[in-house]
This record gives structure tokens, C-alpha cells and sequence, in this order.
């Protein structure tokens, strides 16, 4: 087949995008990847990268074309609003020219935010009539909303009404989340469209560490690796950890960079928190399986929100593939996967003093009963969330077009 993906964040990022582009060409399939000049999460373009560098290039295969748009620069307000826009803008005269210069059997959306990737998309799909797989990882206008702290009416209508466009211009939607179906379905009767397509682990987590790794903390470790910011409830996280000073051998280590960063090391120097909480800022992938070892167990949390209550958040595919046993501090799915697969404890979503409790209950467990409720999660992994076995199903999915 042949394929176009249109998805904001490309290679040399780090999205779930590379696969499916990269996995898609392995098995013969010609994929097309119409993306944007790479400037995430530094806000600054990649060096090696810009408005007139390698702009068009091929990559295992994979053709690439990068739109213009302007990085994110510190990743709120008016400059996350501009690189959105700008990549919509630009990509969609990119997509029009794709279209009408080759003849694709399927277009996929990587649809992380802004939804407006979806632009491109359509106006592409409309040229040739192309079957169009729009896959949601992130629900528009709620996450503008919860994640954004957009209040102004107007503004959530608009991008409704988008969110919509793109919708009705679907020939599927794919969700990562089987939650995602009550907010989809209340914008539209999109019921016969929507598929269940679940994310995975990263490969990296499959296979023995081997990088080195900042010295960590001798003690009972929980970590939590990820981006730092107000989805993920550090209010709470923080109030459990100090709930728990007193236990100096239970330490908290964040990995990591997000908005929340700075606030957090506020926190922990004004607390008198640094003798057990840690962080260790942003590290490379390929870090993470050497540093997930060391850990006892993993942390997972979400604010409770409307939105989130219907996330799995991608770190806990991450975290199960790694055979890490598992805390969650979160409601809907994501809870409940975690208790299916036995791999861990949750409590309710900002439930700080449940939170601790949880720690230090988990804390007094041998390592056997630990390294049981990791090999639990990784076969729950296994079975539901293989990246091998989610690429067929996604071939299985085009082939019906």
C-alpha cells in the first residue's frame, strides 16, 4: 500500500509516529511522512534542522517532508498557539501537492495534540477521496481544557467545531482508549467508525539495559518517568512524599522535564524534602530500561479530571513492558488495567494519604512478591499491547479500505 501519515511530531522525535512509519515500510508498504521541522520538547529547532535544512529527507525507507512551522519555543500561550497553527497552515499546501502528485491507498493522522493535524489530512483525503485513519491519543477541545486551562468560550467552540470537521471526514477513528468512545461519540454518531487501536512500549524496554545511569539513592525507590507537569498531579505526589519524610529509606525519584519542573525543586528544598525525594531531569531513551531496573516500583498518576478519567496514560504501557511492578494514582482505564494485570496497587485519583500508604505498605514486600507483580504486567503487555502484534492489526485495518 501506499501511505501517507501526516502527524505534527516525527523522527528525530520521539513518538509513537516513528513506529508505525518505520514498522509500515519494513513490511513493504511505501510510507510518505508529512511532518514539521522537529523542535520538540526544547521548543528550538534539532540541530542539523531549519527553514531551509533538510527539509526533505529519507529515513529507513520512509520519505519524509517537513512543513514549516514555528517551534514552540517555551510550550504555552501564544507560542504553543503559533506552532500549532503554523504547522496546520503550512502542512496543508504540503498535503494538497502530496495528494495531487501521488495516489495513496490510505492516510493516517497521529493524533496527539493540537487536533488540528488533522487539517492537512482532510484536505488531502478530499483530493482523492482517500481513505482517512485518524487516530486519537489526546481528546480535543477537553484536553485544551484540562491541560491548556482554556476557559474562554469561544475558543473551545471553535476547535469543537474542528474537532467535528475532522471527525465527519473520517472513514475511521482509531482510539488508544476505549474510554475516548464517550467523548467521540457525544460530538457525533460516529459509533460504526470507531476502532479500538491501543499504544505500546517502546522497543528500547524489551531488551537488556546497557546505558549508564546517574548514581540513584540506596533505599526502597519509587519513580515516576515522564513529562513533570500539571496533568500529573505533583501536588499530590509531593504531599504523599512528605507524608512519608519521616521514612527516610523510601525514596522518590522523578525523571523527567516538564511546565511543573521548577515548582517541584521549589517544593522540595521548602519542605526539607531533598534527603528523599530527587530529581533527575530529562535523560535519553535509552537510559530508561537501566534506570527502571533499579527502581522498586513505578508511579503513574492523573489529575481527576473528566479527561484524564478516560486516559491511559502511554508511560504505563512503557512501565509494563519493562516488567516493573506498578503505584497508580489515577481513576478510569488506566486503573483498571493496572488491576486486571495484578501488577500493582492504585488509588484514587489525588488521594495523597492513600498514595502513602500505598508506598509504604508496598515498601515492606519482599523482592519475589515485587519482581511476581512486574512479570504480571508484562504478560498483561504481552497479550494486549505487543508493538508487533498492534502494526498487523493496523495493516488489517487499511486493508479493509
Amino acid at each position: 500500500m501506499k501511505v501517507l501519515l501526516v502527524t505534527q511530531y516525527f523522527y528525530p522525535e520521539n513518538f509513537k509516529s516513528n513506529d508505525i512509519a518505520f514498522e509500515l515500510a519494513k513490511r513493504g508498504h511505501k510510507v510518505d511522512v508529512l511532518t514539521g521541522i522537529p523542535n520538540y520538547p526544547a521548543g528550538k529547532y534539532y540541530k542539523g534542522y531549519g527553514v531551509f535544512k533538510r527539509r526533505l529527507e529519507r529515513v529507513k525507507g520512509v520519505r519524509i517532508y517537513r512543513a514549516l512551522l514555528l517551534p514552540r519555543a517555551w510550550g504555552a500561550g501564544l507560542s504553543l498557539a503559533l506552532n500549532y497553527s503554523s504547522f496546520a497552515f503550512f502542512a496543508s499546501f504540503w498535503a494538497a501537492f502530496l495528494s495531487l502528485r501521488r495516489k495513496y491507498d490510505a492516510i493516517i493522522v497521529h493524533e496527539n495534540s493540537p487536533v488540528t493535524q488533522g487539517i492537512p489530512a482532510v484536505i488531502a483525503k478530499k483530493i482523492r477521496k482517500t481513505p482517512l485513519y485518524f487516530w486519537v491519543l489526546d481528546l480535543w477541545p477537553e484536553s485544551l481544557i484540562s491541560a491548556g486551562g482554556v476557559k474562554n468560550g469561544r475558543i473551545i467552540s471553535f476547535f469543537e467545531s474542528i474537532t467535528r470537521y475532522i471527525y465527519n471526514n473520517s472513514d475511521k477513528i482509531l482510539i488508544s482508549s476505549n474510554g475516548f468512545a464517550e467523548s467521540i461519540l457525544a460530538k457525533g454518531d460516529y459509533k460504526e467508525k470507531l476502532i479500538y487501536f491501543p499504544n505500546w512500549g517502546e522497543d528500547v524496554f524489551l531488551s537488556s539495559p546497557k546505558s549508564q545511569i546517574p548514581d540513584l539513592p540506596e533505599g526502597f525507590i519509587i519513580m515516576f518517568a515522564g513529562n513533570i507537569g500539571e496533568a500529573q498531579d505533583f501536588d499530590s505526589i509531593l504531599e504523599a512524599a512528605k507524608e512519608l519524610r519521616e521514612y527516610s529509606d523510601i525514596k522518590w525519584v522523578f525523571v523527567g522535564d516538564g511546565r511543573r519542573l521548577s515548582w517541584v525543586k521549589e517544593y522540595i528544598a521548602s519542605n526539607n524534602l531533598a534527603e528523599t525525594v530527587y530529581t533527575l531531569g530529562k535523560l535519553p531513551l535509552e537510559a530508561m530500561p537501566a534506570l527502571f531496573k533499579r527502581a522498586d516500583v513505578m508511579l503513574v498518576s492523573l489529575k481527576d479530571e473528566p479527561i484524564f478519567n478516560l486516559t491511559i496514560p502511554a508511560k504505563l504501557q512503557a512501565y509494563m513492558a519493562a516488567a516493573r511492578p506498578v503505584i497508580g494514582m489515577l481513576n478510569g482505564e488506566g486503573a483498571d488495567i493496572i488491576k486486571k494485570a495484578s501488577c500493582g496497587a492504585v488509588v484514587n485519583a489525588g488521594n495523597a494519604r492513600g498514595l502513602a500508604d500505598e508506598v509504604l505498605r508496598i515498601s515492606k514486600l519482599d523482592k519475589e512478591a515485587l519482581e511476581s507483580m512486574g512479570q504480571s504486567g508484562f504478560s498483561y503487555y504481552a497479550s494486549n499491547f505487543d508493538k508487533d502484534h498492534c502494526i498487523t492489526n493496523l495493516c488489517n485495518i487499511l486493508s479493509q479500505a
